[in-house]
């Protein structure tokens, strides 16, 4: 297989980074219990992620090709590896903070170098939106993954115990596996080395000129929309399960994993479902559904009979059903980022994937804040309910998108995936 081991690379590093970045959710439950933080206090660990994933990418992306994609992605890795290792040392919410923005300035490196990658080792549209919708499955399977590996270490029988904190020795010792992997497999970046010595004013008027294009612009609205809604309902499905359906802590964290698992799949068979159908019916009608199963699963959380619950057996239908949203939701953000990636040349994938991760990182950050601070006041229904206003949003800006693609695929003929 050509580039298998840069490709397993990829799969790797974004396995480790999918476990760390979604345990926000996780954290968010546990600051709770072990900090006495309130909801709203809580939601703000999204902002020190999302944040510091929009930050750097601002400062990196105009430049990212200098610096190497390969070479970026080693110096997340090393950072990361690092910041794991200490972690365990560092007990409170302040230094929980600190953890998710090196780990969010991290990402940003990442993923960045990863979306551009995916360029240079696929020859055609067809084959880069699938080798995304893989990767991306793969992230999921890391989230899914992290449930089960921080529900562990949760000691439902003290709720104050910081014990859970030893996790990031384990997360430590994959993200050095995948240091090591990356550090031995070869990369051709030969294409897309700016040769340009310009200054960085010169790079960023680059990153704002792509951004106003209309094509770019209406993509920015669906990359934003959807991570807002993926991110209100992943960062407090756990408090959700604990709060409402009123599930032990470490169940609650576990039983997350569904949305996770969910999601994995979903993309996993968009992979092999977009090679053969238009991108836009499908999303489309994963959006539709996805709004019937929150009115359908939501008002099962009212039926929660107040029983003891103590584990997979006798958690509430709710529980199993709603999660089940992320094999619906889960085509849309890969499948997107792929259509914008592929109808551009390779030499402004960096820009792009710049550009992609600040807006979603920023829906993000608006998602979990909205969501945390409705959960507080109003409760966790109507905090889930509110997604699907933003599923009506999303569904228009993709039509939109759709018709703007096709015109500029019909003006610029020659750009693409090359």
């Amino acid at each position: 297989m050509q580039n298998w081991k840069i490709k397993a690379s990829l799969f790797l590093n974004y396995f480790v980074f999918a476990i760390l970045l979604n345990s926000v959710g996780t954290v968010i439950l546990q600051v709770q219990n072990n900090y006495g933080v309130t909801q709203g206090a809580a939601s703000v660990l999204e902002a020190f992620k999302d944040l510091s994933i929009a930050i750097v990418s601002f400062l990196v992306s105009s430049y990212i090709t200098r610096i190497g994609y390969k070479n970026a992605m080693l110096i997340a890795l090393g950072f990361v590896t690092a910041i794991c290792f200490i972690m365990p040392f560092t007990g409170s919410f302040f230094t929980t903070k600190l953890l998710f923005a090196a780990v969010g300035s991290g990402f940003a490196l990442i993923k960045m170098s990863v979306y551009s990658t995916i360029g240079l080792v696929t020859r055609n549209e067809k084959e880069h939106i699938s080798l995304m919708n893989f990767i991306e499955s793969f992230f999921m399977i890391g989230i899914l993954t992290g449930y089960f590996i921080f529900g562990y270490f949760v000691d439902d029988h003290n709720p104050q115990s910081t014990q859970w904190l030893k996790v990031y020795y384990v997360l430590g010792a994959i993200s050095l596996a995948a240091f090591l992997l990356l550090l031995s497999a070869p990369l051709d970046e030969s294409t897309v080395r700016n040769q340009e010595n310009g200054s960085l004013v010169k790079d960023f008027g680059k990153m704002f000129r792509l951004m106003v294009s209309p094509i770019v612009l209406v993509f920015i609205f669906c990359a934003f929309f959807y991570v807002l809604i993926e991110q209100s309902i992943m960062s407090w499905l756990p408090t959700f399960n604990n709060k409402v359906l009123l599930l032990p802590a470490a169940l609650s964290i576990q039983m997350a994993s569904i949305l996770a698992g969910s999601t994995a799949v979903g993309r996993f068979l968009a992979g092999l479902l977009l090679k053969k159908m238009n991108w836009f019916l499908v999303l489309a009608g994963s959006l539709l559904l996805a709004a019937a199963l929150v009115l359908l699963a939501i008002p099962m959380a009212e039926n929660v009979s107040g029983k003891p619950i103590t584990g997979w057996s006798s958690a509430p239908l709710a529980a199993f059903i709603f999660p089940l949203i992320g094999l619906l939701i889960a085509p849309i953000y890969p499948a997107v980022n792929s259509v914008i990636l592929s109808t551009l040349p390779v030499q402004k994938h960096g820009l792009m994937s710049g550009l992609i991760i600040i807006f979603s990182a920023l829906g993000g950050t608006t998602g979990s804040i909205i969501t945390g601070h409705i959960f507080e006041k109003y409760g966790g229904q109507t905090a889930f309910y509110f997604s699907l206003v933003p599923m009506a949003i999303l569904i228009t800006c993709l039509f939109i998108f759709k018709r703007l693609q096709n015109r500029f695929k019909l003006a610029n003929p020659e750009q693409g995936h090359q």
